[in-house]
């Protein structure tokens, strides 16, 4: 008998839960088809989840369609709970994928789209809610194809020639096969969708069960059962409570069979644990029947094991990948002032055994509890389940942005730690990582310096905890790690020595370092009326996103781009102000990239390096028979093994030196002009630097290395900027002949502005726009003494001078020429000075004019 599992997936209000539903009501296997607006779903069950309308936790039905046996189940849709959601990706044999056919693809859906290929699901589509008037299926099926990929087909029209031809398209044996034979086979078909190269579309309403049969036969056509091994295996997925209190471990057999009374070991931290399953249960719904064994395959929920956690593998089953979707913003907790914190912390601990995603932090030095979320949404289901479960009304204080760390160099950490009778020294050597890669761990130490087994503990102490960063006490990422040497006692040496000297090597490492701060990123998509496209472009500036170029199509516009999670989390409300409620906006988190303001956010938290003792940089030595103190940039100086970046003498000595405490470098550029066109360009993107108020603090206390110093030129003084082809408008001769030849127009422009700078006496820039020319990058050109910018797709003359009067106004004289209204005003809010076009046409003349006066009277103008 063919047996699969299968996950339901959507964008919220997409109707996942009815097609659910509706495909329990068709199997037979419900007498009544519920309703999620009356409260009455079969699969949400939860009070809070019929209260709300929405799936919260991921829920488990069984039925039967032919001769096969399915495993259901339903997912929450809703981006606040979203890593419930993908936990359970990991032990799908196939996903139905939903879409509305009223909304077509929308932001939540291409996120799913990723991780279903992460976790290389196959995947059906079912598209829903076809009976609503305006639902076009060829339209849809465009918009899926462009959004999603082209093998995306049709499978509800006939299969003929034309259809097999579109489906052999997507993979070239099948189209070598089909130009032989003139078909495919259902289980050609059937392997291309197991390989993610095909992509069933099946159209439908799942209110009015219209569709769904023929989705059914389609997972039993086409839907092939996994070969499992005779090797016991489990992949865990979730973590429950019933009622009662019982612990449930939900997980799904991958291998052998899981008896009753069997006893499954595993790892928690560095403890193992062995213990017995004491029933196993299959779940449908509410209600749950007990088996005495489950075979490979089966999806069931495991009482009698306490120290489990989802991801973990059991048996031969590796421990599964960190989630993809992780919280970005934090809050903190607030306990009425007559519960201990020591009484709800393991409660709360219980909460996160069921929802990891809310990593629950316990500030010993504040007394703090923090907790990172999702949404809004989030934190009202908390509150709820908190009451509920305990008793206890908890209240959050203010949301923050969850900042991490990394480096932009190559150090090598050292951490000692030689209190009497014990000994342990680690050189860790710190590399950048490339954006998004984590942190990486590893060794290449050689065992005549440091036995395997001392390495291996290294790695543990690596892994076990959160390490933070100097600059805000953030989590530290994208980072490479290497045990490169290190130094054990045979006497004196304990495991607790390493964790102690590892932890100081990191920090210590970290101090040297030139530190990034990182923020997330959302990527957004804008759907506006096209009349307030300009009013979008300008917003999104603002907030230091980056535009793709704007879509415009039947009297609406799509805007699409990135932008920082502080920036963007709150524009949908501003949206609905201006756009009257016809603008939808869509955020999805794209990663971290660099902070943008890093100097800011550094100063406004306020973080410590040297006072938090929890994470301290300085390390333990020992003489006459007493540990003492060595702060951590005189620890070089006193480790008993030698440094693996200076022993080579070679470049990777002078990575080190050039951050050692003591030296302040300064960065030059032998063109001035040149960086600031060059910061202009790139104003989105700029990397903050650290402030190493600490190491400037201990200049006079160290003897480093001198390193020269490099002297920036004396800065050039009064800049012009021109909007081009604004200039050429407001000017009548130019704009006579830009009616004729446009290029004409702007050669004569720049003629006359190359007399003017001689006049001016500055640096002259003209900008024209070039944001229509899809794929066009900023281009910068030098004309004679005068350099021209034609702007990078998406970005207006506008624009790219509001950002260069907002970078150098405070440092330089700036005037810009223009006569666009909104452009003034910002350029007056930026303390610029500002001249319209006309203004400026006669300024042209009456200088032309002064310098020819002077000429004839024979006077040395320049």
């Amino acid at each position: 008998m063919k047996k699969l599992v299968i996950g339901i997936l959507a964008h919220v209000d997409a109707g996942k839960t009815t097609l659910s539903e509706s495909m329990l009501y068709t199997s037979g296997s419900i007498r009544h088809l519920g309703r999620v607006d009356n409260k009455d779903a079969y699969l949400d069950n939860n009070a809070m989840e019929r209260e709300r309308g929405i799936t919260i936790f991921s829920k488990q039905a069984e039925f039967s369609w032919k001769d096969m046996a399915i495993t259901l189940l339903d997912t929450p849709g809703h981006v606040d709970f979203s890593a419930e959601m993908e936990r359970t990706l990991k032990v799908l044999d196939y996903a139905v994928l939903v879409i509305s056919g009223a909304d077509g693809v929308q932001g939540h859906t291409r996120t799913l789209w990723r991780l279903l290929k992460l976790y290389q699901v196959p995947v059906f589509l079912f598209i829903n809610k076809m009976d609503q008037p305006g639902a076009d299926k060829e339209a849809l099926l465009w918009e899926i194809k462009e959004h999603l990929g082209g093998n995306c087909i049709d499978f509800t029209q006939e299969q003929n020639e034309g259809f097999y031809e579109e489906a052999a398209m997507c993979e070239e044996a099948a189209m070598e096969k089909f130009l032989s034979e003139g078909s495919l086979a259902s289980n050609d078909l059937a392997q291309m969708i197991a390989k993610l190269e095909l992509f069933p579309c099946y159209f439908g309403s799942a209110l009015k069960v219209q569709g769904v049969e023929e989705l059914l036969d389609g997972l039993y056509e086409y839907g092939r059962t996994p070969q499992y091994p005779d090797k016991f295996g489990a992949k865990i997925f979730k973590i429950a409570r019933e009622e009662q209190g019982n612990r449930l471990t939900y997980l799904k057999v991958t291998g052998g069979t899981l008896r009753v009374k069997d006893m499954l070991n595993g790892k928690a931290g560095e403890e193992e644990w062995a213990e017995k399953v004491n029933q196993i249960r299959i779940y449908s719904g509410e209600k749950y029947e007990t088996v005495s064994e489950a075979a490979a395959g089966t999806v069931c929920a495991v009482t009698g094991l306490t120290k489990t956690y989802p991801g973990e593998g059991l048996g031969i089953e590796e421990e599964s990948i960190l989630p993809v979707l992780e919280p970005v913003r934090s809050v903190k907790l607030v306990l009425p002032k007559e519960v201990p914190v020591a009484v709800m912390l393991p409660k709360l601990k219980q909460l996160e055994e069921e929802n990891p995603e809310l990593h629950i932090v316990y500030r010993e030095e504040t007394g703090e509890i923090l907790i990172k979320l999702m949404g809004e949404v989030q934190l009202e289901i908390l509150q709820k389940l908190v009451k509920e479960r305990y008793g206890v009304v908890v209240e959050f204080g203010e949301e923050k942005i969850i900042y991490k760390e990394t480096i932009r160099n190559t150090v090598e950490g050292v951490g000692h730690f030689e209190p009497l009778r014990h000994y342990a020294e680690v050189h860790l050597l710190l590399e950048p990582g490339e954006r998004g890669s984590g942190l990486c761990f590893q060794t290449d130490c050689s065992e005549d310096i440091l036995d395997k087994n001392w390495q291996r503990l290294i790695l543990t102490h690596l892994a076990e905890r959160e390490h933070k960063g100097v600059l805000t006490g953030s989590a530290i990422t994208d980072m490479k790690i290497t045990v490169v040497s290190g130094r054990a006692h045979p006497k004196h040496t304990e495991g607790g020595d390493f964790r102690q000297a590892t932890y100081r090597a990191i920090r210590q490492g970290l101090m040297e370092a030139d530190s990034v701060l990182l923020e997330p990123y959302y990527a957004f998509r804008l759907e506006i009326p096209e009349e307030c496209l300009g009013r979008a472009m300008h917003d999104m500036e603002q907030r230091n996103s980056r535009m793709d170029a704007p879509q415009i199509e039947n009297g609406m516009a799509l805007l699409t781009g990135s932008g920082p999670v502080s920036k963007l989390s709150d524009y949908q409300k501003e949206l609905n102000t201006y756009a009257k409620g016809r603008g939808k906006f869509f955020c999805t988190l794209q990663g971290y990239e660099v902070c943008q303001n890093q100097d800011e956010v550094v100063e406004a938290i306020g973080y410590q390096p040297e006072a938090d003792l929890y994470n301290t940089s300085d390390s333990v030595f020992c003489a006459h028979g007493a540990g003492y103190l060595v702060p951590w940039y005189e620890v070089k100086e006193h480790m008993h093994m030698p440094s693996v970046l200076e022993e080579d003498g070679g470049a990777k000595e002078e990575r080190i030196k050039v951050h050692r405490p003591g030296v302040v470098e300064d960065w030059v550029d032998t063109d001035e002009i040149d960086a600031i066109l060059e910061k202009t360009f790139y104003a989105n993107r700029q990397e903050g630097k650290r402030k190493n108020g600490v190491v400037r603090k201990r200049k006079a206390e160290n003897n480093a290395p001198t390193v020269r110093t490099y002297h920036k030129p004396e800065k050039l003084e009064r800049y012009l900027l021109v909007d081009g082809y604004n200039v050429i408008y407001a000017w009548k001769d130019l704009h006579e002949l830009a009616e004729v030849n446009l290029d004409g127009a702007r050669g004569k422009l720049q003629d006359i502005l190359c007399n003017y700078q001689g006049i001016f006496g500055g640096e002259v820039i003209v900008v024209f726009d070039a944001y229509r020319l899809t794929g066009h990058k900023t281009e910068q050109l030098d004309y004679h003494n005068i350099h021209i910018v034609f702007t990078k797709e998406a970005e207006t003359a506008d624009q790219y001078i509001e950002r260069f009067a907002h970078e150098h106004h405070n440092h330089y004289d700036v005037t810009v020429a223009t006569s666009d209204g909104l452009e003034q005003m910002i350029i007056r809010g930026q303390d610029c000075k500002l001249i319209s076009a006309r203004e400026f046409e006669q300024e042209v003349k009456r200088a032309n004019s002064a310098m020819w006066d002077n000429y004839r009277n024979g006077q040395n103008i320049f």
